[in-house]
């Protein structure tokens, strides 16, 4: 693996999307790497590369608040910690055949593949928990999609069952 000099990038005018001011775009998701996306009612939905990544590349470190709690825009750092991240990593997008990896170890993101300029950044949540705050329903697309995301030291609930029972039917398989 390899890290991306990012660091000798021309920042300026750059602005870090963390709202911490200890956060230096830098180090941390900066406007100049990663642009939120929004729908149409201004909601945050996903984050977007502005730049291409290399594969198997060291693409930023992640912040947030350490918690206790598991809920929606948390991922487990340890047994019983969590780290809340409602600004970058929280709106990364899932997928079953994912463009990214969220060290929860070292706080980073690393690139799993090329990623072009423009591209959605993705991550398996099934792999961010033990347990997730919520299941859902998957709509990656991905050849290797599961259709449903759970934790992976959970049992898949009865909505996913019933979902899966009918996503199954639907596809043929």
């Amino acid at each position: 693996m390899k890290i991306q000099a990012m660091d000798k990038a021309n920042h300026a005018g750059a602005a870090c999307i963390y709202p911490f001011a200890t956060t230096s775009p830098e180090r941390y998701p900066s406007t100049l790497h990663f642009q939120v996306v929004h729908d149409q009612n201004g909601q945050a939905t996903g984050i977007q590369s502005r730049v291409p990544f290399d594969s198997r590349t060291r693409i930023t470190n992640v912040s947030g608040y350490a918690t206790r709690e598991r809920r929606p825009n948390t991922f487990q750092i340890s047994s019983h910690i969590y780290l809340f991240d409602c600004w970058f990593c929280g709106l990364i997008a899932h997928s079953c055949d994912p463009n990214a990896l969220l060290d929860a170890d070292f706080l980073e993101l690393w690139s799993l593949c090329h990623i072009q300029a423009g591209a959605l950044l993705t991550i398996d949540h099934s792999v961010t928990a033990d347990i997730l705050p919520r299941q859902f329903a998957c709509q990656c697309r991905a050849h290797n999609c599961r259709g449903w995301i759970k934790g992976h030291q959970e049992q898949i609930n009865a909505e996913g069952l019933k979902f899966l029972e009918q996503w199954h039917t639907r596809d043929g398989s």
